[in-house]
């Protein structure tokens, strides 16, 4: 009997030993013509062992790319996608770029810099303002939902000057006095449990209160 122990270690685990000795088969057959076509059989297999995949190009060129792995590179068929090299076994990923950029206000984020970029390059006076009232909306918002304190709308204002380097500006008394930063998203109260509670203990307790009456009435 043979144990996975005794046994070689499973290149690609995601398809099985009995899919490696399927590819191994595959090198035994000296027919190129019957060898490609148990290939591209052997690819469908794979397809339904992860059915998970959606099929598309780069997904096809994988499963053909595993099994030229499983194979160790050795196996002549007509694929379909050029045969990879074997370095892409050894290969390191390439690294990631990330953005380095310094957000001046991390609990704003990034996209309201974006927004008050944008809203510089406004001509229009009606346009600018209609902008920055929205982005003091929106900056409002955010802060609730980092911080349990209401943040002033002075401070809403020195933070989008502070980002537009003084491009931005509106008159302060003008937003206190008509609510101009008013929060775009407000906290939804659930409502109290409590009041549909006491309505039933009051109906029960009615009730209660008419069948001792009667009761009563019954012994005189």
């Amino acid at each position: 009997m043979n144990y996975n122990t005794s046994l070689s270690p499973v290149i690609l685990k995601e398809y099985g030993r009995n899919i490696e000795k399927i590819v191994a088969y595959l090198r035994t057959i000296d027919d190129k013509e019957k060898r490609t076509k148990y290939a591209y059989t052997l690819v469908e297999l794979m397809k339904q062992i992860a059915p998970s995949v959606k099929e598309t190009t780069e997904t096809n060129q994988k499963l053909w790319d595993d099994m030229f792995i499983m194979a160790g590179f050795n196996l002549d068929v007509d694929s379909p996608y050029p045969v990879p090299d074997k370095d892409v076994l050894t290969k390191p990923p390439q690294r990631v770029g990330y953005v380095n950029n310094r957000i001046r206000y991390k609990h704003y984020g990034r996209n309201i810099e974006l927004l008050v970029k944008e809203a510089i390059k406004k001509d229009d006076p009606q346009e600018r303002e209609d902008a920055i009232i929205y982005i003091g909306k929106l900056m409002k918002s955010f802060y609730g939902s980092w911080n349990k304190e209401v943040i002033d709308d002075a401070v809403i204002l020195e933070n989008i000057k502070a980002i537009s380097g003084g491009a931005l500006d509106i008159d302060l008394s003008k937003v206190k006095d008509d609510n101009l930063f008013e929060r775009l998203y407000k906290d939804k109260r659930k409502p109290s449990p409590n009041r549909h509670q006491g309505g039933k203990s009051d109906s029960r307790g009615k009730g209660g209160g008419r069948g001792r009456n009667r009761g009563r009435g019954r012994r005189n």
